[in-house]
């Protein structure tokens, strides 16, 4: 087994673009030939765009593209510019007098920092899709990632700047990689070293406290700690396996694994926690060995996209803190 880019799965292309100053972007995952495409929303407070065709009982078996954006629900805006970039491609479903192409999308929470009257919207979905290239990935403060933040339990003066990452990898002919904007109420773990790398700061702003340990200790109490949908967690996990949309929808659900191992807590009712999965169909495989390594790159983008993340709109990141 290997690391590999995320672009080096078969058929994929990334594209971002942000708004640095209103902290806010959208990332799209094109795969022009279309792909069996699975979902699973895990959280409480989700904000998504053409999931019911995906139902495997519904008519639409393959999806062109995957946008991830900032801007809450209204961050949906921006499917409409990679519809307009690919219908301009005649990539779609064909319907006689043009080709549809299949969009799905999902949306975070970034509207607390920035610039939140600036969110992504069609014109930024096509720049993205102008953007979307198979040879680089960026990491960090990109695309969806722009605005994302975690720890905010206590409210955005103790919480943390998180950001977009990936990871990728290839055992034989398999490739799985998972790319994930990292936007979630708690803290973010790293399951491997059990190194807490970024979430609730203390009152010294300079080290950690837990955000569970708050929670616990606050159930009783009448007082709302949560204020607003200011989460999410959105993903997609990209593969060259031949899956259908049944064994796409039980890869989302297996991923969701890499979730709950680095987020604490995860799938909360105040994060719409997400995940895609899109199958581009070159490569036999065994779906739970394909699903084990999902998990395992989901929660590899997780740790990447809180690493990779820079300072922003006074938020601190991971790179700051007191060690």
């Amino acid at each position: 087994m290997k690391e590999i880019g995320f672009t080096d799965v078969d058929g994929i292309k990334v594209g971002h673009e942000h708004n640095l100053e209103a902290a806010t972007g959208c990332t799209v995952i094109i795969c022009e030939q279309g792909a069996a495409v699975g979902v699973d929303v895990r959280g409480g407070a989700p904000g998504t765009r053409e999931t019911d065709l995906l139902n495997p009982v519904n008519l639409v078996q393959k999806v062109h593209g995957i946008m991830l954006a900032g801007g809450s629900a209204f961050g949906l805006d921006a499917a409409a510019g990679v519809m307009q970039y690919l219908e301009e491609r005649e990539i779609g479903f064909d319907v006689q007098v043009t080709r549809v192409p299949i969009v799905c999308g999902t949306v975070l929470f970034d509207l607390l920092i920035g610039d939140y009257k600036i969110r992504p919207d069609k014109e930024m979905g096509y720049r993205a899709c102008l953007n979307a290239t198979d040879s680089e990935c960026r990491q960090g403060n990109v695309g969806a990632g722009t605005g994302a933040t975690v720890g905010k339990i206590l409210g955005m003066e103790r919480a943390m700047k998180s950001g977009l990452g990936w990871y990728a990898l290839q055992t034989g002919e398999l490739k799985i990689g998972a790319l994930v904007a990292v936007n979630c109420l708690g803290d973010v773990i790293d399951p491997v070293s059990g190194e807490k790398l970024a979430g609730l700061l203390n009152e010294d702003r300079e080290t950690l406290a837990d955000t569970e340990e708050i929670m616990i200790r606050s159930c009783s109490e009448s007082k709302n700690l949560f204020s607003g949908h200011t989460n999410t967690t959105i993903g997609v996990v990209a593969t060259n396996a031949a899956f259908t949309k049944s064994q796409a929808t039980k890869l989302a659900s297996m991923a969701h694994n890499g979730y709950a191992r680095t987020m604490r807590p995860a799938h909360s009712m105040f994060d719409g926690d997400t995940i895609f999965t899109m199958a581009t169909g070159r490569v036999h495989a065994d779906l739970s060995v394909a699903g084990l390594l999902a998990a395992r790159a989901m929660e590899r983008a997780v740790v990447a996209a809180v690493k990779n993340a820079a300072p922003l709109c006074g938020l601190k990141c991971h790179n700051d803190l007191k060690t």
